[in-house]
């Protein structure tokens, strides 16, 4: 039977697992099997800028974790040497490990939890596809000139109009 000490660490280490899962909007499970550590450096330091971290926990620990959290995920996603992602933010943490995983073949997203619901990876996809933030104000702004010109062109017809 283990011992008091390693039940409690375990129990630390489940109860950490399922503070930052409650607390992040986006959580992206993926394997990291092959990568170099340069490679999770290098991830390690795009999440940095883009509000997330990467950990590394024990799968049976992840599973206790998602139970306690009433979060029901298939256990083949919870085989093999798998990486979490945590956001803080919804958007640019999924755009940043799918710009990883799209450079480095050994790292492969299996699934994740959107705002506490699971998400497939064509979701996942998905979300990483919006544009940020910037790019959605520049085509709207694109968008509301469009009327602010024919208006302004209408205008101009009209006063010439009425000129003659």
């Amino acid at each position: 039977m283990a011992s008091k000490k390693i039940l409690e660490a375990k129990t630390k280490i489940v109860n950490e697992i399922a503070k930052n899962i409650k607390e992040s909007e986006s959580v992206i499970l993926f394997s990291y099997q092959g990568l170099t550590v340069a490679e999770l450096s290098e991830l390690r330091r795009s999440l940095r800028n883009a509000n997330g971290e990467v950990k590394i926990y024990k799968n049976t620990l992840v599973k206790r974790a998602l139970d306690e959290l009433s979060i029901k995920m298939e256990d083949e996603f919870l085989e093999g040497p798998n990486a979490i992602v945590f956001g803080k933010e919804l958007l640019e943490p999924i755009k940043a490990i799918s710009k990883f995983a799209k450079d480095h073949d050994n790292a492969k997203i299996r699934i994740g939890i959107i705002s506490g619901d699971i998400a497939s990876l064509d979701a996942i996809n998905e979300y990483a596809n919006i544009p940020s933030r910037e790019g959605l104000l520049t085509q709207l702004a694109g968008g509301m000139i469009q009327y602010v010109r024919d208006l302004s062109i209408a205008l101009n017809l009209y006063s010439e109009k009425l000129e003659k």
